[in-house]
C-alpha cells in the first residue's frame, strides 16, 4: 500500500484520483485545499488530515519524510488551478514524493526543462495524466494508423462545446494567465490525444480567439486538423439542443466520426495502475501538447480565410 496527499481536494476533478487512489489499494493520508468545502473524502478516506494552507501541509508532508519511509508520502497527486502545478511539484519532489498531475503538467514549454532538472537531482519521478491515451477506441485508432503509410495525410475535424456560465469568467479557469485559456483548459486533452496518434505538429494556423470560443488548423506529420472548441451553448448543433446536451463532442477522420463517447469512466484508475506498474506517462510525453499549445496561443489570428472549421462557416 502506497501513502498518498492530495492538492486540490475541493476541484471537479479531485474525487477521480480519490477513487483512483482508493481502487488501487492505496490510502490517502493528506489534503490540501484553500476551500473547506471538501466532505467528498468522507466517501473515500475520512481519516485523511485535511488542510487549509499550503504551509502547514508542506510542513506536515516534511515531518512525515523525517519520520522514514513507513510514515512518508509515497505520491502526491496534483489537481490544483493550472498555474500552480509547477510549484506543486516542486514541492511534492522536496518532500521525497512522486507527484502525479493532471494536465497541462504546467503553462509553458520552458518549465518543462526545469522540472526535467529537479526530477534528476530529486530521484522521483513526474507523472502526467493522459487519461486519453487509455481509452479503448482511441488505443485501437492508433493501432490502426500505425499501420498505414507515413505518407498519408489524414484530414481530422474536431469540434468540442461544452456550455459554462457566468461563473467560469470570474473563477481562474477564465483567467488566461492563470489557467491558459479555452486551448489550454479544454483543449490540449485533444491535442495530446491526435497528436500521440498522428505525429508532432509541423505548423499551426488560428483563424478564431476569443475568451469563450476559439478555431484553427493544426498540421501533424499525418494529419490536418480544423479545431473548434467553444465554452458558448449558442454555438451547440441543434441535435444537440434538441436532445438537452448541454454538451457536444465530435471528432471526424477522413469524414469517418469516431465514436468514444462511453468508456470514461475508469480511466483515472487505469492512469494510477500504469503509474503504480512503473509505465506512467512521463514529461517527455507531455511535452508535445504542451508545445502545440503554446504555438496556438503566440499566433495571431488571421479570420476566416482559406480553409476553416466548418462551425465558422
Amino acid at each position: 500500500m502506497k501513502r498518498f496527499a492530495l492538492i486540490g481536494a475541493a476541484g471537479y476533478i479531485a474525487p477521480r484520483h480519490m477513487r483512483a487512489i482508493k481502487e488501487t489499494g492505496n490510502d490517502l493520508t493528506a489534503a490540501l485545499d484553500p476551500f473547506d468545502s471538501v466532505g467528498i473524502i468522507d466517501s473515500y478516506f475520512p481519516q485523511a488530515d485535511f488542510f487549509t494552507e499550503p504551509e502547514r501541509f508542506d510542513r506536515h508532508l516534511d515531518k512525515l519524510r523525517r519520520k522514514g519511509d513507513k510514515s512518508k508520502i509515497d505520491f502526491v497527486s496534483i489537481c490544483s488551478p493550472n498555474y500552480l502545478h509547477d510549484a506543486h511539484i516542486r514541492m511534492a519532489l522536496r518532500n521525497d514524493a512522486n507527484a502525479i498531475c493532471e494536465k497541462p503538467l504546467v503553462l509553458n514549454p520552458w518549465n518543462l526543462d526545469g522540472l526535467q532538472e529537479i526530477e534528476a537531482e530529486s530521484g522521483n519521478n513526474i507523472y502526467n495524466i493522459l487519461q486519453l491515451r487509455h481509452h479503448p477506441s482511441i488505443i485501437a485508432l492508433k493501432e490502426k494508423f500505425d499501420k498505414l503509410p507515413d505518407d498519408k495525410i489524414h484530414d481530422i475535424e474536431l469540434t468540442y462545446i461544452t456550455s459554462r456560465g457566468k461563473w467560469y469568467f470570474y473563477s481562474w479557469k477564465g483567467d488566461v494567465t492563470k489557467s491558459g485559456g479555452i486551448v489550454t483548459n479544454i483543449g490540449i486533452h485533444f491535442f495530446d490525444m491526435l497528436s500521440w496518434i498522428f505525429g508532432e505538429a509541423k505548423g499551426n494556423t488560428v483563424h478564431l480567439m476569443e475568451e469563450n470560443k476559439a478555431a484553427g488548423i493544426l498540421q501533424l506529420k499525418k494529419a490536418n486538423v480544423k479545431w473548434f472548441l467553444s465554452l458558448d451553448k449558442n454555438d451547440l448543433p441543434e441535435q444537440a439542443v434538441k436532445n438537452g446536451l448541454p454538451t457536444y463532442r465530435s471528432i471526424t477522420i477522413d469524414k469517418n466520426e469516431l465514436e468514444f463517447s462511453g468508456g470514461f469512466t475508469d480511466l483515472h484508475t487505469i492512469s494510477y495502475q500504469s503509474i503504480l506498474n512503473g509505465t506512467g506517462f512521463r514529461i517527455g510525453e507531455a511535452r508535445n501538447s504542451i508545445q502545440i499549445v503554446h504555438g496556438i496561443k503566440s499566433s495571431k489570428p488571421i479570420g476566416l480565410k482559406g480553409d476553416y472549421h466548418s462551425f465558422l462557416r
